[in-house]
């Protein structure tokens, strides 16, 4: 089977400095794929990299096997790929139907199929997105998502400022609306074991390299080899660890 979505050797960063080293990354359709790993290993700059919104320096990304061009935003959005990114990026001064409807494009039907998902919405569809909780806005932020039917979905730190219970009804919408959609999910989470819990594989990301990948369920078993991937000990002798 063709992987959903497939990334092969990615080189990339910010202008000419180099934060992802050879990264590969194959998620299937209907799957969901955490990123882990510690503060600065190259989490956001992957995602941000998929999604088109920072070029390759080499490496390939495709969707469904057609290979999309790098540094092309709109090349992403056209092969089905969404990017949730961390600092939510609603409208604020729009109200919550009006932020829906931007993205819904006269899909009447899925856009009330969004309010079902997030009933909250519903009571407050007057009222501007800047107005709304923390947990109000990311609803609508993986809603304004959902809306646009995406064949790769990226979401970068979910939890970020939220409560556990709402954080893990989240993911539970989100893992459902993958296997439903036969949606590829590619998750950045800070809480590893939370995103172990809900992911099928993952990747964990030390200095721009994948230093552990495989199956979330096998990885979330071994926590000292969890901890030294975080970091960074992986592949070395005790000698040559850091002090």
């Amino acid at each position: 089977m063709t992987p959903r979505l497939e990334c092969a050797g990615i080189r990339g960063g910010w202008g000419a400095v180099s934060v992802l080293r050879d990264v590969d990354l194959a998620v299937e359709p209907g799957t969901m794929h955490a990123v882990l790993g510690p503060n600065g290993a190259g989490k956001t700059t992957l995602l941000l990299t998929i999604a088109g919104l920072l070029p390759a320096h080499d490496g390939t990304i495709a969707v469904d096997g057609a290979r999309l061009r790098s540094g092309k935003p709109a090349d992403a959005t056209r092969a089905g790929i969404v990017l949730v990114p961390d600092h939510r990026a609603l409208f604020t001064t729009l109200t919550v139907d009006e932020n829906l409807r931007v993205p819904a494009r006269r899909d009447n039907a899925m856009l009330e199929s969004m309010l079902e998902l997030f009933p909250a919405l519903r009571d407050r569809r007057k009222l501007k997105a800047g107005a709304l909780s923390g947990g109000e806005q990311q609803m609508l932020t993986m809603a304004r998502a959902l809306i646009q039917r995406p064949k790769v979905l990226l979401v970068d730190e979910l939890s970020m400022g939220l409560a556990p219970a709402l954080v893990r009804r989240l993911f539970t919408t989100m893992r459902d609306v993958a296997n439903e959609q036969d949606c590829a999910v590619v998750f950045v989470e800070q809480y590893a074991h939370l995103a172990l819990e809900f992911a099928q594989n993952t990747s964990i990301l030390y200095r721009g390299r994948v230093a552990l990948e495989g199956k979330a369920s096998e990885i979330a078993a071994q926590p000292e080899l969890l901890e030294r991937a975080y970091l960074g000990a992986l592949g070395r002798e005790p000698a040559e660890q850091e002090t």
